[in-house]
């Protein structure tokens, strides 16, 4: 207990000291712009019968530090294989940029998935998987080494798909989950320091998880990059402090059953639970049938529900997906109308009030009711356009109303 002690406030020290120093010399770092950066960056595609798209923004955060790979169609002898990843950097965007470039490239120079396949083998599948990000891993380390890269990290979630199987990849706190008829059929578990096997791995490496964080500090236990957390003499690569080694689980296809994976960083699960995320999108996608419009229906309903933190989201559509719906379009344009009407009511009933009536005034009213016709998983926050748009037509209107009550003949007609 006294070593445990020791480590705690020598972790204190240094935190207070790195922050003293930093204001000492007038520096005044901001992890957080003053608005939210909403525009978008947005990519889709269609390749053997599989619908994609990504959507991506900044938001609050001071800079933009996802990346991505989006591999429909891998080179021969990976015919009608595929790949998706997203990359979450952590301090800076240079791991999780090399990674997008280069992860794929190691994963097709591994031996299993390099020469003839006569027939798929799972367990090398994944070996070569592990292998990979393992040796990507070294050769950044030795590039950060020789090029002084900045010190950062990446986590990964990754699907790579076969004509027979799904491997989900994981390193992380980013999250894959798929659809199966209608429901959550997987989803890949996030690596926290406070999970049982990755506290032991930390303290056998001498480190501490403290504050829910390796050594007070990084927030993941397992990330690309990050070489300061893998240094210990007497630890092998996937026992160090931080550990390159993704889990990678595999999951036989089912055609008649799959609709969709959804691929993101935790900008997106800050705000989502594994089942509203897959409600939301399956219920966007009777709406559309677009999966890119679902990507940026889902960035939006983020913000508006307070995710702080950049956003990538990527959606694959395989041919069971939803399409659209006439009942779900009705649905929705009746929902549009409630929530219209509902405005136009608030405002009236806050216009008799002292402090008269705002947009926040309408929201909070609506946020006490009970509306089963809101998107699941979204909720009002989905909803918030419509609103908006509702509000500011009613106060252009009620503006104008008093404008010609003070000055009639600002209106009148010319003669």
């Amino acid at each position: 207990m006294a070593h445990f002690v020791r480590l705690v406030v020598s972790e204190a020290e240094r935190m207070m000291s790195r922050f003293f120093k930093m204001e000492e010399e007038g520096e005044a770092p901001s992890f957080f712009l003053d608005v939210p950066r909403t525009e978008k960056t947005l990519e889709q595609g269609e390749a053997g019968g599989v619908k994609y798209a990504l959507g991506s923004m900044q938001g609050w955060r001071a800079h933009m530090e996802d990346a991505h790979t989006l591999q429909p169609q891998l080179p021969c002898p990976l015919a009608g294989w595929a790949f998706f990843a997203v990359y979450d950097g952590h301090a800076g965007s240079t791991v999780a940029q090399f990674c997008a470039q280069h992860l794929l490239e190691h994963l097709l120079a591994t031996e299993p998935l390099s020469g003839p396949m006569e027939e798929e083998d799972p367990q090398a599948v994944k070996e070569a998987i592990r292998q990979a990000f393992l040796a990507l891993d070294r050769r950044m380390q030795a590039l950060s080494q020789a090029e002084a890269w900045e010190h950062a990290g990446s986590t990964a979630v990754a699907v790579l798909v076969s004509p027979r199987h799904f491997y989900f990849i994981n390193l992380g706190d980013s999250r894959a989950l798929l659809c199966r008829s209608g429901a959550v059929a997987f989803y890949t578990d996030d690596h926290k320091p406070s999970r049982p096997k990755e506290r032991e791995r930390i303290e056998n490496a001498g480190g501490t998880v403290t504050l829910q964080r390796v050594n007070g500090s990084l927030a993941v236990s397992r990330a690309l990059g990050d070489f300061d957390y893998k240094a210990v003499a007497w630890c092998g690569p996937t026992q160090q402090l931080v550990s390159p080694e993704p889990e990678v689980d595999e999951l036989p296809r089912c055609p008649e059953g799959d609709e969709f994976l959804v691929l993101a960083c935790d900008g997106i699960w800050d705000t989502f639970d594994n089942a509203g995320l897959c409600a939301f999108v399956r219920s966007r996608l009777r709406l559309s049938g677009n999966p890119r419009e679902v990507c940026e229906c889902v960035l939006d309903t983020c913000l508006y529900k307070g995710s702080r933190d950049n956003m990538t989201c990527v959606v694959v559509c395989f041919p069971a997906a939803p399409g659209v719906s006439q009942e779900a379009l009705q649905k929705e344009s009746e929902l549009d109308a409630y929530l219209e009407k509902r405005v136009a009511e608030l405002y009236e009933q806050l216009l008799q009030e002292e402090e008269g009536p705002s947009l926040v005034g309408v929201f909070r009213c609506l946020a006490t009711e009970v509306n089963p016709s809101l998107p699941p998983g979204g909720g009002l926050a989905s909803k918030r356009a419509v609103i908006m748009s509702a509000y500011q037509h009613l106060k252009q209107s009620h503006d104008k109303e008093e404008q010609q009550l003070l000055d009639p003949s600002a209106n009148s007609d010319s003669k």
